[in-house]
C-alpha cells in the first residue's frame, strides 16, 4: 500500500484562524509548518485512490500531491471516500468535490444518517456518487486489492449533534477505525479515540502502519493554555502523555510504524526542540506532517 498523510491536524488547522497561541503564531511566522486538517489517501497501485476522510482543507490537499492530479479533463484518480465519523474536520470537504465527478462514499449508517439529514450534501449528485453504507466488522472492497473492515472505537457524536447529556467514550456508528489490507500488508487508521480498549488493542496489534489521534499532548492543555473550557477526555480524545495516554497504552503492541496525526495547534509536541516532541519521538513514535508518504 502507498498511504499519503495529505493533512495532519486537528480541526481549525495549524495556524487555526482565531488563534494567537504560541504554535500559531510560529506557523504564521514560519517556525513551524503548517498543517491543515486531518485526511489521508490510499493507493495500491499508485492509479487509482481513496481518501480517508474529506478534510474542508481537502482541495489545498490535493493540489500539494502530485499523485492526486486529474490525469485529464473532468478524470481524478479518486475513486473513494470512507468517512470515520461526521466531524466538521472529516465531513466538510466533501462540499468541495460535488464537481461531478463519479466516486464511491463509504460510512456507517449512523454517518450516513447524519449526512442525510443535511440537505446541503445533496449537492453532491447520487448518480454519481452513491452513498454505500458499511456495517461494523464487514470487509469490504474500498479498491481493487484493497479490503477494508470498519470497527467501533470510543468516542463521541459530532460536536454540532451534542446535547445536555454527552457520553465520550460510545462504542458504535459514529466513531470508526479503519483496518485495511492489501496482500500482507496491513493499515491501522484511527483520527478519534477516546481510550484503548482490550478490543481495540487486538486490532491495533501487528499493524506494519498505525495512524493514531494525537489531537492532545495532555488532557488539561487547552484549559492551562487559555484555549478552551474542554479537556481532552470531554472532546473524546486521550492525550498522548501520562500513564493513561496512547504512548503508554500502546506501548506492549508489535506495530511497525506509529504516526500520530489529528494534531490540535495547542499540543507542544509540533515544537521539534521541545521535550514532548523528544519523548514522543524516543517512545517510537512519529509526529504527523502534511505530505508525508508512507508505503508497506
Amino acid at each position: 500500500m502507498k498511504v499519503i498523510l495529505l493533512g495532519a491536524a486537528a480541526g481549525g488547522g495549524l495556524p487555526q484562524w482565531n488563534c494567537g497561541c504560541v504554535n500559531c503564531d510560529a506557523a504564521r511566522a514560519g517556525r513551524l509548518a503548517p498543517l491543515t486538517q486531518s485526511s489521508l489517501a490510499v493507493s495500491t497501485d499508485g492509479a487509482a485512490w481513496a481518501l480517508i476522510n474529506a478534510s474542508p482543507d481537502i482541495g489545498a490537499q490535493l493540489r500539494a500531491a502530485p499523485a492526486l492530479h486529474p490525469t485529464g479533463p473532468r478524470r481524478s484518480p479518486i475513486r473513494a471516500v470512507l468517512l470515520t465519523n461526521g466531524d466538521i474536520d472529516h465531513v466538510g470537504g466533501l462540499l468541495t468535490l460535488r464537481e461531478k465527478q463519479p466516486f464511491d462514499l463509504r460510512m456507517t449508517g449512523e454517518i450516513a444518517a447524519v449526512l442525510a439529514a443535511n440537505p446541503i450534501f445533496g449537492a453532491l449528485d447520487p448518480a454519481l456518487v452513491p452513498r454505500l453504507p458499511v456495517a461494523l466488522d464487514a470487509p469490504f472492497e474500498l479498491l481493487p486489492g484493497l479490503t477494508a473492515t470498519l470497527f467501533a472505537a470510543p468516542g463521541k457524536v459530532p460536536l454540532y449533534l451534542e446535547g445536555e447529556g454527552v457520553e465520550t467514550a460510545l462504542e458504535g456508528e459514529q466513531t470508526v477505525g479503519v483496518s485495511l489490507v492489501s496482500g500482507a500488508s496491513r493499515v491501522v487508521i484511527l483520527p478519534g479515540c477516546a481510550r484503548v480498549t482490550p478490543a481495540l488493542e487486538a486490532r491495533i496489534e501487528g499493524a506494519d502502519l498505525l495512524f493514531f489521534d494525537g489531537t492532545l499532548w495532555e488532557d488539561d492543555e487547552m484549559i492551562r493554555l487559555g484555549l478552551g473550557t474542554k479537556t481532552g477526555a470531554r472532546m473524546g480524545h486521550m492525550s498522548m502523555s501520562g500513564p493513561e495516554g496512547s504512548i503508554a497504552a500502546l506501548a506492549g503492541l508489535s506495530v511497525g510504524t506509529r504516526v500520530f496525526a489529528h494534531i490540535n495547534n495547542s499540543n507542544p509536541a509540533l515544537r521539534p526542540d521541545g521535550p514532548e516532541r523528544a519523548a514522543l519521538e524516543a517512545a517510537g513514535w512519529i509526529l504527523g506532517q502534511d505530505g508525508m508518504e508512507f508505503e508497506t
